[in-house]
């Protein structure tokens, strides 16, 4: 793997509502040398919101790209490298505010970013809670992600539903059937916060496809957790014969 550090941020205030999905709809984005990483026979995708801040690119701060949302719908995988499992996850689609962003990621790792408003806000609540909310503007319709959480952070434990869901270290982009982008993310172990209630309200359709409309509806499970320092590494290309 490379040691050159493509991205340098921190990623903060992490929601991730996790959905039970037929496995059949993935394999359209499944890149070529992995295949499903399944939590107890079942394919879960995760609508993710959070913040990027102090964001750096090879290592520069480009203006007005430096502290933004972010909200994307990922799904799990595995890749055998001759040697060890890696565990990561694939992107079927990001949303950021700043139209360079998609940019930059679209044609250097083929990711699926879309330029949309966007904003957050956070409310402090009486009860020793917070409210956390992800909203982006498409067709007029502000569309959210949210959560209400506990203020007392704990350490994921060992073989639980939060490490499944958290401890993905790679990431693997689909290029076409025979090459894959693989690239390493790299962060402590973070701390996570019991969710009490979630909001997901979105055009599911406009957004990812009428395939995903029976699924992103009950969430699986719900997950917090407050971030820290990321490094992403270059990526490097996986052939197949």
């Amino acid at each position: 793997m490379s040691k050159v550090k493509f991205l340098q941020a921190k990623w903060h205030d992490l929601i991730m509502l996790n959905y039970e999905v037929d496995p059949d709809i993935l394999k359209p984005y499944l890149p070529a040398a992995t295949e499903l990483d399944l939590w107890q026979g079942k394919a879960l995708v995760s609508m993710v919101g959070f913040m990027f801040l102090d964001t750096r690119v090879l290592g520069v701060r480009w203006p007005w790209h430096i502290n933004f949302e972010e909200v994307n719908l990922r799904f799990y995988v595995k890749h055998f490298d001759g040697k060890e499992w890696k565990r990561g996850a694939v992107f079927i689609s990001e949303i950021a505010p700043k139209a360079i962003i998609p940019i930059i990621a679209n044609n250097l790792y083929n990711e699926h970013y879309k330029a949309m408003p966007m904003r957050d806000s956070v409310t402090l609540l009486d009860s020793g809670h917070a409210a956390y909310l992800y909203e982006w503007k498409l067709n007029g319709r502000w569309n959210k992600l949210g959560a209400t959480i506990s203020n007392e952070f704990v350490p994921i434990d060992p073989t639980s539903p939060e490490e499944f869901i958290f401890e993905h270290y790679w990431g693997y982009n689909q290029i076409n059937k025979n090459t894959t982008l693989e690239y390493a993310v790299e962060h402590i172990p973070w701390q996570v916060s019991p969710v009490s209630s979630s909001i997901f309200d979105a055009d599911v359709a406009a957004l990812y496809g009428k395939e995903f409309e029976p699924f992103l509806k009950q969430p699986y499970s719900a997950f917090f957790a407050k971030g820290s320092d990321v490094v992403v590494r270059v990526a490097q290309k996986i052939r197949i014969k």
